[in-house]
């Protein structure tokens, strides 16, 4: 552990840690190498602070989770506390829920919800549709019979053709709940989002762009070419790209469109812009069109943030709560209906393990540490 990291633990322990060393340390936890040390020093530092002598495990229990609940004054101690209220939730599960939310779950009994299933479909160019079975091994066919690629697990791979001079399109969509991948027949791979769909051509014709039209959220990892450029037509936004990896998010309900690149270099635009207008991006930079006052803004970005989706996480800073479960509905594919008016501006600061935590694990946490009631029907969550 690099005596950085040490003082920011301190700092965080101690309540005094700022948002840019926040970030620092949540992209340190994320490495796997870094959980068992991260845990060692947060269980070590709650059995300090509580005294492990105490023979009751139920009052052990009880004493952590007021820890925790005083936990949350590290964040209004930021400059800008008066303007924001993050969630002591980060704490909880980044860091102290790694080591005792299974013996708290098991210990408290809970509704369960019944998420919606979907399917994911593949639409043909001649409109016919087939079902994706999730995990399973198939041959993809045209309409016409001829094998274009196969399906691997959670992706679809799609055969590198013999030249054509027609472009025939496939659509995928992938519903609430589910993630999926696919490789194009360039080599280009695409990791789809929870409620994305993605229209791409089955082969792309040598000299010209390869467009493919995307609405929700991919990360691209496109393949190199310095002839035919690669354009992601994104609604409203469209990015150009000759070889590089970007993430861009285009769900329709969300006030921006953005690109954020990871390497290489983009270009980017909206509707109405001449191709002199357009911006280029720098790695480590995000792009974002606000669709309500139809500005183009540039800022530096934590890159984690914006592709931690990929490792099966949803991280959010300074987020409002209506932002933070309308992302929830889409991962879990369920309902959230939110009759706290008041809870639905304010904002915070959390990481959700989606792969790991169940939705109600995620309100639960929500319960005990925010005090926010709900009640549990069907694949329904209600915020009173």
């Amino acid at each position: 552990m690099s005596p950085k990291i040490e003082e920011i633990l301190v700092k965080f322990l101690s309540k005094s840690a700022n948002t840019s060393e926040l970030n620092e340390l949540d992209r340190w936890v994320q490495r796997s190498e870094n959980r068992p040390i991260f845990r060692n020093f947060i269980e070590t530092h709650y059995a300090i602070t509580i005294g492990m002598n105490e023979p009751d495990k139920n009052e052990i229990r009880e004493r952590i989770i007021r820890e925790i609940r005083k936990d949350k004054n590290v964040f209004r101690r930021m400059k800008f506390a008066k303007y924001l209220k993050y969630a002591a939730i980060a704490i909880l599960l980044i860091g102290i829920g790694f080591f005792f939310r299974e013996d708290l779950i098991t210990n408290h009994k809970q509704e369960i919800i019944q998420p919606i299933e979907d399917n994911i479909v593949l639409e043909l160019g001649n409109g016919e549709t087939r079902i994706i079975m999730e995990g399973g091994l198939s041959r993809v066919t045209s309409a016409d019979g001829n094998v274009i690629g196969q399906q691997s697990g959670n992706k679809l791979i799609y055969l590198k053709p013999n030249m054509t001079d027609k472009l025939i399109y496939n659509t995928l969509t992938i519903p609430y709940g589910k993630r999926f991948d696919i490789i194009l027949s360039d080599g280009t791979h695409i990791f789809l989002n929870s409620g994305s769909t993605i229209k791409y051509p089955v082969s792309f014709i040598r000299g010209q762009k390869r467009e493919i039209f995307l609405e929700g959220e991919a990360f691209f990892e496109v393949s190199h070419n310095k002839k035919d450029s690669f354009v992601v037509i994104a609604n409203e936004m469209e990015v150009e790209v000759y070889g590089t990896k970007f993430n861009v998010t285009t769900y329709e309900e969300d006030l921006e469109a953005s690109v954020v690149l990871i390497s290489g270099s983009v270009g980017f635009s909206v509707k109405g812009m001449t191709s002199d207008d357009q911006v280029l991006l720098e790695p480590g930079f995000k792009g974002a069109f606000n669709r309500n006052n139809m500005q183009i803004s540039i800022e530096k970005v934590n890159k984690a943030i914006y592709t931690s989706w990929l490792r099966g996480n949803m991280v959010f800073r300074d987020a409002p709560f209506e932002n933070i479960i309308k992302k929830l509905e889409r991962q879990y594919n369920v309902i959230i209906i939110n009759n706290n008016k008041k809870l639905a501006n304010e904002t915070f600061n959390a990481t959700i393990e989606v792969d790991r935590e169940t939705i109600e694990q995620v309100f639960e946490y929500f319960k005990r540490i925010h005090q926010i009631e709900y009640q549990i029907f069907n694949n329904k969550i209600i915020i009173n």
